[in-house]
C-alpha cells in the first residue's frame, strides 16, 4: 500500500528514540480525503492509542499505522527522506489523496457536494465558517446548512446570495436555487453580529 524509503525509516527511528518510551509508533491519516484541501497528518502513537481498525505496517524498530479510514486514499502513496544543508525534508506522495472531480455523468448530490468541499468550504473557512450540504430536492433547489462562524452571522445572507448560490449554479447546471435551513438566532460565535462587513465569499 505505501512504499517507506530506509531513509524515511531511518528518520522515523531517530525522532522516536528522542521521544522515549516503549512501543511508540508513528500514524498516518488523510485529513479532508478526496476533496483539493487534502493532506496527510502523522503522530506518534502509543498501542493504547490505536482503535483496531489501522493497518499495520512492521518496519526495522518501530511500527507505522495508517487510519483505517485513510487507507483507500493512500493506494501507491510513498514516503522519502531528503536529506539537505538544514536537515532535511519528509515528503509523503499520495496521487490518489485529493480524489477526482466528479464528471458530467455523475449524481447532483456528488457534484454539489464536491463544489461545496472544493470551492466554498475553503474560502468560508478564512472566517471560520463552513457549509453542509442537508438536501436537494426535484426541482433542484439545495437546502444548506451553515456553521462555525457562519453561524448567526449578520452577513449570512449576503455569502448564500453572492457567493455560495453564485458559485453552485455556475458549477452545477441543474441547481436551481440555494436555501439556508439554519436557525441563525442560536449561533454561539458568528464572525459578524450585526449587519455590517464584508461576505465570507467576496
Amino acid at each position: 500500500m505505501i512504499d517507506i524509503s530506509e531513509r524515511a525509516q531511518q528518520h522515523f527511528r531517530k525522532l522516536l528514540s528522542q521521544q522515549g518510551g516503549d512501543g511508540l509508533g508513528i500514524r498516518l491519516r488523510v485529513v479532508d480525503a478526496g476533496t483539493p484541501a487534502a493532506n496527510c497528518e502523522l503522530e506518534f502513537c502509543e498501542p493504547v492509542d490505536l482503535s483496531g481498525r489501522e493497518w499495520t505496517i512492521e518496519c526495522v524498530g518501530f511500527n507505522f499505522y495508517v487510519d483505517g479510514d485513510s487507507a483507500r486514499w493512500l493506494e501507491a502513496a510513498t514516503i522519502d527522506y531528503e536529506p539537505n544543508a538544514t536537515g532535511g525534508q519528509l515528503n509523503i506522495r499520495a496521487p490518489g489523496i485529493k480524489g477526482k472531480q466528479p464528471g458530467a455523468d455523475a449524481g447532483l448530490v456528488e457534484r454539489v457536494q464536491y463544489v461545496l468541499e472544493a470551492e466554498i468550504n475553503p474560502r468560508l473557512a478564512s472566517h471560520g465558517g463552513r457549509v453542509s450540504l442537508r438536501e436537494i430536492d426535484a426541482d433542484g433547489v439545495v437546502l444548506l446548512q451553515f456553521g462555525g462562524g457562519c453561524h448567526g452571522c449578520g452577513m449570512a445572507d449576503v455569502t448564500l446570495k453572492q457567493g455560495v448560490e453564485k458559485t453552485l449554479r455556475e458549477r452545477v447546471p441543474e441547481v436551481t436555487a440555494v436555501r439556508d435551513a439554519t436557525d441563525h438566532a442560536t449561533g454561539a460565535t458568528p464572525y459578524y453580529d450585526g449587519k455590517q462587513g464584508q461576505s465570507a465569499l467576496g
